[in-house]
């Protein structure tokens, strides 16, 4: 698994005009191929009138899933520039579809490539985006006495809290860097006298 990936940071619009044609990228992110999917689908039903809806996504943290549509542009001109820009910009889990209005000027295949890959990159910038990096997940099991003082501490800690159960005793779910699973079973034996309980998880991702 890669340890970190990027995607964008919020789903949006960003609109250009090229020699009278309207260009709008619409970015989002995307947990699945079907949440891509449904994405791209949305955008043509919203402009349905439009020349071309042209699409490109990323899922999977290694790129394992890529896709690129033209919708009617010449061959290699308009989905696969849109998904070498998302590639280059090492995006994961991302959606693009650049909607075209024609203006009446040809662009030539060149302008195209330069059209699509461009908008794309101009939206990233816009929208902006995130890294996500891969964790442990991790439970403590600890006693209500120590509970508050073990929750604080990993919060002052930054370390990330991701759910509180309380029952008999507090569950506390946690997010942990691979590399720092062995310092942290040493503080938590230190710091709850060797009482509390350290069961690790899955893999997950989360804000870096």
């Amino acid at each position: 698994m890669q340890d970190e990936y990027r995607t964008v940071a919020r789903a949006g619009v960003h609109e250009v005009e090229i020699n009278r044609s309207r260009f709008l990228c619409a970015l989002a992110p995307a947990a699945t191929e079907q949440e891509a999917q449904e994405f791209i689908a949305a955008v043509r039903k919203e402009h349905a009138t439009a020349t071309h809806n042209c699409s490109a996504y990323v899922i999977g943290a290694d790129a394992g899933i890529q896709k690129a549509s033209d919708d009617g542009e010449p061959g290699g001109t308009a989905g696969v520039p849109m998904l070498q820009m998302l590639l280059r910009r090492d995006m994961r889990y991302v959606v693009a579809v650049v909607t075209r209005y024609y203006g009446g000027i040809k662009l030539g295949a060149g302008g195209l490539i330069r059209a699509y890959g461009g908008v794309v990159g101009e939206a990233l910038d816009a929208l902006g985006t995130v890294t996500r990096r891969r964790f442990r997940l991790a439970t403590v099991t600890v006693d209500h006495q120590r509970a508050g003082k073990v929750q604080n501490d990993l919060r002052s800690t930054g370390r990330e809290v991701r759910d509180v159960r309380y029952a008999e005793k507090v569950t506390i779910e946690i997010g942990l860097p691979d590399s720092d699973v062995e310092a942290f079973r040493r503080w938590l034996a230190d710091a709850t006298a060797g009482t509390a309980e350290f069961e690790l998880g899955g893999e997950a991702y989360g804000d870096a």
